[in-house]
């Protein structure tokens, strides 16, 4: 049987980051101690971006250059899942357009369930998507608003061409209660910060790190990469040091550049890992929350035949530079504002109609006429080439991952949107295919006729009476790298 690993990896952060000195700014008057946390910036997801949303992304990145035929399992870690009761996990598998007879699962409770689940799928045999994400909400003027950080990352595991390899895992679980929210609650409860480093992270993290050094039979200078996923200042460099982990060893924690990012943290870091590093280098990846995971894994000499991607690296330099705090309040519904009439239209979502056409809404998968060759969107026993009305079944042409270009567009300012103007138009898709499509993530510099377009999965609208999130597929700008 194969040895089961690390096939691949992807990384999604939102390009817009908001200024923690914005955020300070204007919280001063009643909190002046978050001074000290106003430095750099964090990432932050557009209204129309959540978990679900954000794991796809990572998730198209982690299977890039890959047959998805081979996924046979998806499973999606976060601490910030949209639905208590609608498998998660499910909306991915549709939107990555994956064979009905995926399983899938959500995992969930703990900041280390990536970790636990990634732990899992390497100790199974069949191949499996793990896509972690978060996207966690804070109170006004607290420490987590100006800490926190949303990204997700993806890992594909698997027997294989692997890019690394398992050496030793190490789990514990100990309810050691650092922070805590109820359910239903939208926001988390957290204790005392030296406590939390002493009891939580020192003693009970430190000692996993420890335990999976020596159960792997290495010292800690043998470890080349260290993602220890804590943004408190020099605590990582701290529990690397009591290791025997060299300081340059230790990567990054990101906590200036995106913010603790939850549950998909240390996948992220492992991604930023995977990206730097060389065959036979050694990389130590730890979770925390109730316990510890560590894994330490090898990395191969695949990786440089792995499919190019644009990354954690990527990602970071492709950044838009966001001071709106009170935006940043409107979209994470802790701020309401008088949205008028125009936002009061029924959002509701039969379920009947959503189910049979599935593939189209949340896969964005077209048709393609069988004689001549036409595509189009949506799939219709009707073809539309004007020489050829030709009728009968067409077969799938998926178009999520077909780039376009803007036919025609239009901006909107008097369509109710959370974030106005909206923008939208017609494309056409490279290789066949046209639609109206609305446009995220764009200014008016961006959007003018014959502009490349890729597409994205995002949050179409809010059913607010019933409580059920609609997704389709927008159209973004491509920039700069042809990976993005």
């Amino acid at each position: 049987m194969s040895e089961t690993g690390i096939l691949a990896f992807g990384a999604y952060i939102p390009r817009r980051r908001l200024q923690r000195s914005a955020i300070f700014a204007a919280n001063r008057w009643f909190a002046p101690g978050l001074g000290g946390l106003a430095k750099g910036e964090r990432a932050v997801a557009n209204w129309d971006e959540d978990s679900i949303t954000m794991a796809v992304e990572a998730a198209r990145e982690c299977l890039t250059g890959f047959d998805r035929s081979r996924v046979l399992g998806v499973t999606v870690a976060s601490t910030t899942l949209p639905f208590a009761d609608r498998l998660n996990a499910g909306v991915v598998k549709e939107a990555l357009n994956l064979p009905d007879e995926t399983a899938a699962s959500d995992v969930t409770g703990s900041l280390r369930a990536a970790t636990s689940a990634l732990i899992q799928a390497l100790d199974g045999s069949r191949t499996c998507l793990i896509a972690a994400a978060d996207l966690r909400k804070a109170r006004a003027a607290s420490e987590g608003e100006l800490a926190y950080g949303d990204a997700a990352a993806a890992i594909f595991v698997g027997p294989g061409e692997l890019v690394a390899r398992v050496l030793h895992v190490h789990s514990s679980t100990v309810d050691f209660v650092d922070h805590f929210r109820q359910s239903g609650e939208p926001y988390a409860y957290g204790w005392e910060a030296r406590w939390i480093r002493d009891e939580g992270y020192t003693k009970l993290l430190g000692g996993a790190i420890a335990a999976a050094l020596k159960g792997a039979g290495l010292s800690g200078d043998a470890i080349r990469h260290a993602a220890i996923p804590v943004t408190a200042k020099g605590v990582a460099e701290a529990l690397a040091k009591r290791a025997g982990i060299a300081a340059e060893a230790v990567l990054d924690p990101m906590g200036a550049t995106v913010g603790d990012s939850g549950a998909a943290h240390p996948v992220l870091l492992l991604c930023a890992a995977l990206e730097r590093t060389r065959p036979g280098d050694r990389i130590l990846v730890a979770g925390f929350g109730q316990g510890a995971d560590v894994l330490i894994l090898e990395a191969t000499d695949a990786l440089a035949r792995l499919a190019a991607r644009k990354g954690v690296a990527g990602h970071l330099a492709d950044r838009q530079e966001d001071a709106n705090y009170m935006r940043f309040l409107f979209h994470r519904g802790v701020l309401d504002v008088e949205r008028g009439m125009r936002a009061e239209m029924d959002q509701k979502q039969p379920g009947t109609t959503l189910y049979r056409n599935r593939k189209a809404v949340l896969g964005l998968v077209g048709g393609r006429d069988v004689k001549t060759g036409t595509v189009q969107f949506p799939k219709s026993e009707i073809g539309v080439n004007p020489n050829d009305r030709s009728t009968g079944p067409m077969e799938d042409y998926p178009l999520a991952d077909k780039r376009a270009r803007i036919v025609t567009y239009t901006a909107d300012a008097l369509t109710y949107s959370p974030d106005p103007p909206t923008y939208y138009g017609t494309i056409d898709f490279e290789d066949g295919g046209r639609m109206v499509a609305e446009f995220a993530e764009v200014a008016p510099e961006d959007v003018e006729v014959g502009a490349e377009m890729r597409m994205v999965f995002r949050i179409k609208a809010e059913d607010e009476a019933r409580h059920f999130t609609k997704y389709f597929w927008k159209a973004v700008p491509v920039r700069g790298d042809s990976h993005a």
